[in-house]
């Protein structure tokens, strides 16, 4: 037998990563294993060892890259939030007052719809960083103050510009109504999760009432 018999078959690819890229490979994998046994199994069944293993790396690698399950969680909150902050940027570029928050709200149930994991995930751990001692909580809290900044900002600049040409008595107040209303509807889905048709409708009947908060309503509709 040749000696080049007992070679190993190494991938080119592979090969031809940078250190940053496979470290964002092995991100990529071990976010992935996370959503999956964070669904499957809950937050307290999930250890760092099988995300490891899933993701096709070592036992440890998981527990050297984040530490513990709690810097696990707030890995998973972080991707899976900077996923819907690139998707928001897209959907609201160029857009502001009502039509930023239309734009939001049927990219939130598409979200839902074609990262139907992630986002369960997500929010299972959103729910979860209220109990005593969460690591998670103080992310989830600027990832929530960060939409409503979002959202005061798209009324501001829908007053200013004024395509919102009613008075605004607590923009504030409006702003957390609209978020809040989307953490409730994703719980709602998290509670039934196949009744897609009532989630989407949810998101419809948001739109509207955001519609009536900001935008005046025609006269002969008055009328009618």
């Amino acid at each position: 037998m040749s000696k080049t018999a007992h070679k190993k078959v190494i991938n080119p690819k592979q090969t031809s990563l940078s250190q940053t890229e496979r470290t964002a490979l092995s991100d990529k994998r071990m976010l992935e294993a996370a959503i999956k046994l964070i669904i499957e199994r809950g937050t307290e069944k999930t250890t760092l060892k099988e995300v490891g293993e899933i993701a096709g790396y070592s036992r440890g690698l998981a527990g050297y890259r984040f530490g513990s399950k709690q810097g696990l969680f707030s890995f998973v909150v972080h991707a899976i939030s900077e996923e819907w902050l690139q998707e928001l940027k897209k959907v609201t570029e160029g857009k502001f007052g009502i039509q930023a928050i239309r734009a939001a709200t049927d990219a939130h149930y598409r979200f839902c719809l074609e990262a139907p994991d992630h986002v369960r995930a997500f929010y299972i751990l959103w729910f979860e960083s209220i109990t005593p001692g969460s690591e998670t909580k103080e992310v989830i809290a600027a990832i929530h103050q960060r939409r409503q900044r979002d959202v005061i900002e798209w009324i501001h600049r829908g007053i200013k510009t004024k395509m919102i040409t009613i008075h605004v008595n607590d923009i504030e107040a409006v702003a957390a109504q609209f978020c809040s209303a989307l953490v409730g509807i994703v719980y709602q889905w998290l509670v039934s999760p196949d009744s897609m048709n009532e989630i989407e409708e949810l998101h419809k009947g948001l739109k509207r009432t955001m519609e009536t908060l900001l935008m005046p309503v025609p006269i002969p509709e008055l009328i009618n």
